[in-house]
C-alpha cells in the first residue's frame, strides 16, 4: 500500500478526529498535609478517563498509527495482539474505529470480565493453555489471517514521538507547569511492556530536566533483577499485579532510561490501592497501588533528606474493573492472604 491510499488517509483521519474529540487527561493533586507541610507535593495523572478507561489507551492509539504508516496494516488486515488486559482493550475498540477484526491472544486464566470488555469492543479471545505461549499464538494467528500481530512488548518503546507531539510526559509537564515545584523531583511508573518509562525517560533527557524516572515493580517481575544485572536471558515467575510485571525481559523495557526500581510485594500493592481509594473517593486498581506505594517511599526519603519538590505518577485505570477480584475481600484473602498490617504501615507513613 502507498502513501496515497484513500485508505491509509482515511484510517489515520479517524485516529487523530478520535484524539481531537478527547479532552486531556486530569491531574490530580494529592491531599497529603504531612508531606506538603514539608515542600512535598504529589499528584495522579488520571488516565483512566479515556475512552477504553485506561493508560493503554494512549499505547493503542500509538501502535496503529506506527502500523499505519509503516504500511503493515491494510483495509482489511485482521489485527492480532498478545494481551489478556487494558492492552486488547484499547486495540479492539481503535480496530472496530477501523473497521478491521482483531484477535486478543490471553491465557485461558483471564477473567470473564476483561473477556467480555473486548468482545464489547467487538475484539475476538483465543486462549493458551499457558501464558508463555501468547506471542507464539499471536504470531501464527496474523500469518494465518495474512493479518498484522501489533506485538506491544517490541513496539511500544518506539511508536510513540518521544521529544513531544502530545505524549504522555509533554501533557504532564505542561500540566505541572503553574505548580510550586513545576518540574518534578520523579517520575514514578509501572512497567508492563516499558513503553511509557522509556517514552518519559527520554522526553526528561531531551528537555534537560532535573527529573528522575522511578519503576514500581510488583513481586515476581523480572525488570528489577534485569535492571540491577543488565541480563536480558533472566527470566521470574510473573507478577500478579494485574497489568505490570512481566516474567521475561521486553524489549521495550530499556533500563538506561530508568533511575531508579522499587520493588513492590503484592500485600503493598493491594494496600495501596485500598488506602488511595480512601483518599481519593474513587476506586483505582491495583497497578495504581503499585506507583503509590513508591511515591511514599520516595517522598519519605526526600523529607528524611529535608528535599523539596514534586512526585508525579499516574492512576492507570478505574477501580471497579477489578471489583470480583482486588476488591473482593475473599478473592484478595485467598490470592495474597491479610493485607491490614500493611494498609496500617502506609497509614501511618501518610502520617
Amino acid at each position: 500500500m502507498t502513501l496515497s491510499s484513500p485508505w491509509l488517509h482515511e484510517a489515520v483521519a479517524r485516529i487523530e478526529a478520535d484524539y481531537q474529540r478527547s479532552a486531556d487527561t486530569h491531574l490530580i493533586p494529592l491531599r497529603l498535609p504531612a508531606f506538603a507541610v514539608q515542600g512535598i507535593d504529589l499528584y495522579l495523572k488520571d488516565e483512566s478517563t479515556h475512552p477504553t478507561g485506561s493508560l493503554k489507551h494512549r499505547l493503542a492509539r500509538s501502535l496503529f498509527l506506527y502500523a499505519l504508516c509503516n504500511g503493515w496494516v491494510n483495509e482489511g488486515s485482521t489485527i492480532v495482539e498478545s494481551s489478556s488486559g487494558s492492552t486488547a482493550v484499547s486495540e479492539a475498540y481503535f480496530a472496530r474505529l477501523l473497521g478491521l477484526p482483531f484477535v486478543a491472544v490471553m491465557p485461558r486464566s483471564t477473567s470473564p470480565e476483561k473477556v467480555a470488555q473486548i468482545e464489547f469492543h467487538g475484539g475476538r479471545c483465543h486462549f493458551v493453555d499457558r501464558a508463555g505461549d501468547v506471542y507464539d499464538a499471536a504470531r501464527a494467528i496474523a500469518l494465518e489471517t495474512g493479518g498484522h500481530y501489533m506485538d506491544q512488548f517490541t513496539y511500544a518503546e518506539r511508536a510513540t514521538d518521544w521529544r513531544g507531539n502530545n505524549n504522555i510526559a509533554e501533557s504532564m509537564f505542561t500540566q505541572m507547569a503553574r505548580e510550586r515545584h513545576a518540574v518534578p523531583r520523579w517520575i514514578v511508573v509501572g512497567a508492563g511492556t516499558g513503553g511509557t518509562s522509556a517514552t518519559i525517560g527520554r522526553y526528561v533527557r531531551y528537555q534537560r530536566h532535573a527529573t528522575q524516572v522511578c519503576v514500581a515493580d510488583p513481586a515476581g517481575s523480572v525488570f528489577s533483577a534485569y535492571h540491577r544485572t543488565g541480563d536480558a536471558q533472566l527470566t521470574a515467575p510473573g507478577s500478579r499485579i494485574e497489568g505490570i510485571g512481566r516474567p521475561r525481559v521486553e524489549p521495550s523495557f530499556i533500563r538506561t532510561l530508568v533511575d531508579r526500581m522499587i520493588e513492590v510485594p503484592d500485600v503493598d500493592s493491594v494496600a495501596a490501592m485500598r488506602v488511595l481509594s480512601q483518599l481519593l473517593g474513587r476506586r483505582v486498581g491495583p497497578s495504581t497501588g503499585t506507583n503509590f506505594v513508591a511515591m511514599l517511599a520516595l517522598a519519605g526519603e526526600m523529607r528524611a533528606a529535608g528535599e523539596r519538590g514534586s512526585i508525579l505518577s499516574l492512576l492507570c485505570d478505574a477501580g471497579e474493573r477489578y471489583l470480583p477480584t482486588y476488591f473482593n475481600p475473599d478473592w484478595v484473602a485467598h490470592c495474597f492472604g491479610d493485607c491490614s498490617a500493611a494498609e496500617a504501615r502506609l497509614q501511618a507513613l501518610m502520617g
